[in-house]
């Protein structure tokens, strides 16, 4: 840490008011603090007092969900921990959590951080804010307006990362599981599923070629993308084996992970296997810290996804779903559109896929559409697709390049309006598929349909 001085301790100051200012305001307080205290003085994050233990969560896609078990389940057992999920997971917000979790006298209050870390920004933290523990969740295609390309985003990564670092890295994924590949780590895994195929079916994947000797990679199996795992038949570069090895028992919805010394069963928060690995991330995570497999196992019997990523109630017989899909992010919403394809029953599915930058009538590139497995939405048992926003005409354009019959496709200019070209025949499920930025109009879109279902059956009656 680095010594303070009397710039930083007007910086500190400085960031208390504001933040208690923004406080009394009704504020959230989760960014102007430390982007002022950091304005003022620049070495800010070396300066300031730091828990013991700090944890990175960083990667494409899981990161808010990880960070919100584990902070979940270290409170559940009586951990004083510090955190950012409700703010900004660049500089400003890391500045502006450990402001929030400092005294006047400036120590600080907790003995164990976790942040949220953007997969660009941890070269601009790191430096200042050196983990203990640093986890990738996966290393995906994301906005290509952003990030380019997943090997780009992991060359980023990897000379960011602090050598003092123990990486928890994704053994599935072949990417982020060779980062900083000269830091000490361990691997979590989820064993091969009866679902999980020999060949990928889907449209992209990122590392077929060897990146040691340019070979072709020889896939064990493929579950998606280049999730799986895989071997170099001319070199050693291969899958690395687990010390978290996780295998699913989907049917009565539990879990056992295998470990060096002990195998412990968990119940599954989720069918969905993007947030079985997410799980999984937390459990390897709360391990290495040394957190009793038992206590995590109790802890997650009360924990579920939050409502503003997943919601179901039943009304008049129907499901009504809400879940979300981070948009502008290929492999996020093909594993969506396969799971929802997978579901059981009819299904009327609203999708509310335009960004905050597409309202705006920005020039985000749209390219990302043909990276998605639309194809997974040209399924009989999807009966109606009801496409709402700015750009609908671009999503039906690609939905009938996928196969999807025009038939079965409804173009709304305004989102509000898609619940009321809702069929309601023979439907068992009505989905409300919306963007990370999207969450309250998904809400209210949510409620106006469950007005329509119960609109239609009181016509029914009469």
């Amino acid at each position: 840490m680095r010594k303070k001085n009397l710039r930083f301790l007007a910086a500190f100051f400085m960031g208390k008011l504001a933040r208690r200012v923004l406080k009394i305001l009704g504020k959230r307080a989760t960014t102007f603090p430390g982007r002022l205290a950091t304005k003022m003085c620049p070495d800010f994050l070396g300066m300031i007092n730091k828990p013991e233990t700090i944890v990175a969560v960083t990667g494409t896609n899981g990161k808010t969900t990880v960070c919100n078990l584990l902070v979940d389940i270290l409170n559940d057992n009586g951990y004083s921990v510090l955190d950012n999920r409700t703010g900004s997971n660049l500089s400003s917000g890391v500045a502006s959590s450990l402001l929030a979790g400092s005294k006047l006298n400036g120590k600080a209050k907790n003995k164990i951080a976790i942040f949220e870390i953007d997969e660009r920004y941890g070269r601009f933290i790191y430096p200042y804010v050196i983990p203990n523990y640093l986890v990738c969740t996966n290393l995906f295609r994301d906005s290509i307006k952003r990030n380019a390309h997943a090997e780009f985003i992991a060359d980023i990564v990897t000379n960011s990362i602090p050598k003092e670092s123990k990486l928890i890295l994704n053994g599935d994924d072949l990417i982020s599981s060779n980062l900083a590949p000269e830091n000490e780590r361990v691997y979590f895994s989820i064993d091969r599923l009866e679902t999980d195929l020999e060949e990928g079916i889907n449209i992209i994947n990122d590392i077929r070629i060897c990146p040691k000797c340019n070979s072709m990679l020889e896939y064990d199996y493929v579950r998606h993308h280049h999730i799986g795992h895989a071997h170099c038949p001319n070199c050693e570069f291969a899958s690395p084996e687990s010390d978290y090895m996780a295998k699913l028992n989907l049917a009565e919805r539990t879990m056992i992970i295998e470990e060096k010394e002990e195998s412990i069963e968990y119940g599954l928060i989720s069918d969905s296997i993007f947030n079985i690995n997410n799980q999984v991330t937390a459990i390897a995570v709360l391990r290495e810290l040394g957190l009793e497999g038992e206590k995590i196992r109790k802890s997650l019997e009360n924990l579920k996804i939050i409502e503003t990523r997943y919601s179901h109630e039943v009304v008049e017989g129907i499901e009504v779903i809400t879940h979300m899909a981070k948009e502008r992010n290929p492999i996020a919403c093909s594993c969506v559109f396969d799971y929802l394809n997978q579901l059981s029953g009819t299904k009327e599915i609203i999708l509310l896929l335009d960004d905050i930058f597409d309202k705006k009538e920005s020039s985000e590139n749209i390219t990302w559409y043909y990276d998605a497995d639309f194809e997974f939405l040209n399924s009989e048992n999807i009966i109606r697709l009801i496409i709402g926003g700015v750009r609908a005409k671009d999503y039906r354009l690609r939905l009938l390049i996928a196969g999807v019959p025009d038939e079965k496709i409804v173009c709304v200019e305004e989102e509000t309006d898609t619940p009321n070209y809702l069929e309601l025949e023979n439907t068992d499920k009505v989905i409300v598929l919306h963007e990370v930025y999207a969450i309250a109009e998904a809400m209210k879109i949510k409620n106006k349909a469950i007005e329509v279902i119960n609109r239609r059956k009181q016509k029914d009656e009469n």
